[in-house]
This record gives C-alpha cells, structure tokens and sequence, in this order.
C-alpha cells in the first residue's frame, strides 16, 4: 500500500490570511512573529488580497471594515486603553461630535502607546472612574472596551476644560433624547466623577 505524500507546507500568502482571519485586524508585528517577512504584507496588499486599512494594521480584503475600525486598531495596541469621551460619544451616536483622534483613558501608571496612526488623545484616570462603565463591544473581531453612554456624559464634565461645557451639554440631552440611559445613572456615575454638584442643574432641567 503506498502511502500518500504529506501536503505542502503553506505558502507565506496562505499563512498570512489564516492569522489575519483569526486576528483581524492583523499586526505587521504579529505576522513578523510567526516567521513570516513583513514585506509578504506589502506584496499581498498589492496584489489584492490583503487591505491595509492604516500604518501597520491589516484585514482579508473580503472583510468590510467598520467605520470604527480605527478604536479596534488602538485598543489592539494598547490593551489597557479604555475608548472614552468624544469616541465613546461617536460610538454611541450621542451628539454631533467627529473627533479625528482616538480618545482612551489609561490608568495614570501606565506608559503612552507608541501610536503613530491613527491619532490618539490620553485621559489619565484612576480607580472606580476608570473601572465601572466599562462595556465590552466586539469591533471587526476584536473585544474594545469602551465607557457606557452614562460614563461618558460624567466624563464630559468632569473632562469639560478638554471637550468643552457645551459639549457635555448637547451629550447630556442628545442622550436623555435618545434614552441612551436613566437618570439614577447619571447620579451614580456623577459622584464617581466627582461632579455630582456640576451636573445636577443640567439633569434637573431635564427631568422637571
């Protein structure tokens, strides 16, 4: 009985798409990782197999991308990265906001990610106000921790010098509008951020 000749090794090509089907959006690190020469991306990015979608960060090119693919990119690079203020606002169509950075909090130990595209805007944040309101959502494959619609109206406020009082505001009704969220967690998450006092004018006249 003869026996059947293993089959060939995969190509870098074959390789390539098989991590990026599990690990999209893909490293160039992560390919270099498995042994693979970077310049493979370039030359499956040419050929049309692979998208680029920024500096270093790849998809199948049968993948749609999400118009937020740019919050999975970052919180790939920076794990610890919780997507806040104006992404958070955007994410959760509250507002009128389209911020051309990435905003995330980081507890305040942490080192800066090395984040050269796309732009990313740091918010040090410690304690409770960095760990509660925190809900995960699944973008393009991977898991962003990202503060719900009532964190990040606190946020705003406690935040207003960097988003401006006006855009706390407009969240805070565009929001309320749209019941992205309840007044008890606007409270709670007011006293968190420690701008309980701040806040209640605004969230009284709303729910006179």
């Amino acid at each position: 009985m003869t026996r059947r000749p293993p089959p060939p090794p995969p190509s870098y090509e074959e390789a390539v798409l098989a991590l990026a089907r599990r690990r999209s959006p893909l490293r160039a690190r992560d390919v270099v990782e498995e042994g693979i020469p970077s310049m493979v991306l370039s030359r499956m990015v040419r050929a049309g197999s692979l998208q680029r979608v920024s500096h270093g960060i790849y998809a199948p090119n049968e993948r749609d991308v999400s118009e937020h693919i740019s919050l999975a990119e970052v919180c790939v690079r920076a794990p610890r990265a919780v997507v806040c203020l104006l992404s958070a606002l955007r994410f959760h169509e509250i507002g009128t906001q389209e911020p051309y950075d990435v905003w995330i909090a980081l507890p305040s130990s942490a080192a800066s990610p090395r984040i050269q595209s796309p732009a990313v805007r740091i918010i040090r944040m410690s304690g409770d106000a960095l760990t509660e309101g925190v809900i995960e959502h699944e973008i393009d494959g991977v898991r962003v921790p990202i503060f719900s619609p009532a964190k990040t109206v606190a946020d705003c406020f406690k935040f207003r010098n960097k988003v401006g009082l006006d855009v706390s505001i407009e969240a805070l009704r565009d929001g309320w509008a749209q019941q992205s969220f309840k007044s008890s967690d606007l409270r709670r998450f007011a006293k968190i951020d420690r701008v309980d006092n701040v806040m209640r004018p605004y969230v009284e006249s709303l729910i006179a």
